[in-house]
Order: structure tokens, then sequence, then C-alpha cells
């Protein structure tokens, strides 16, 4: 089972994404960031690859797509905000985005 993120998880885990273009949403307990391709097969083949990685790990992202932007929202709902979950799955999307 998950658990949220310590005060040191979260300065280990969540600075590098923030580095990398990732957010705290508002009054929420989770991050976000909108990632641009080049076009709708781009946005979408990413999609595919990470939602194979979402369903291997059992962690599932918010996402919104529309033509070749893709919103991603991450936060593990079981526990009420930031996991290692979310870290984790963040990093993989960067590295299926590239």
């Amino acid at each position: 089972m998950s658990e949220l993120l310590s005060d040191t998880g979260r300065k280990t885990m969540l600075e590098p994404l923030f580095e990398a273009g990732w957010a705290m949403v508002e009054r929420r307990d989770a991050i976000e960031k909108t990632y641009t391709f080049d076009d709708f097969t781009a946005a979408f083949a990413f999609m595919t690859r990470a939602a194979l990685w979402a369903e291997k790990w059992g962690h599932h992202p918010e996402w919104f797509n529309v033509y070749k932007t893709v919103q991603v929202t991450l936060s593990t709902h079981d526990v009420g905000g930031l996991s290692a979950l979310d870290a984790k799955l963040a990093r993989k999307m960067d590295q299926l985005a590239e």
C-alpha cells in the first residue's frame, strides 16, 4: 500500500520533477504537467506507452488530450495525495515523452 510522501520524500522526489516542468496543483496535493507533441499521433502514442506502465504499476493518471497536447495530473487517491508512485510515474512519463 502507498503512503503520503513525507517532507523529506517531497524534497528528494518532487524537486527534480519541478525542474523538469511539473508543478503543484492549486488547492490539491497533486502535480501536473502539459506535454506538447508534433501532432495527434505522437500525443496518442505517448498516452499509449504511458498507459502500459500505468497499468503495470496499478497507478493511473488523470489526463486530458486535445490534438497534440496532453495534460497530466498525478495524485494517489488511496492516500489522498502525493505518494512515491506519482513521482515514479512522472519520471517514466518524462522519459517516454523524449
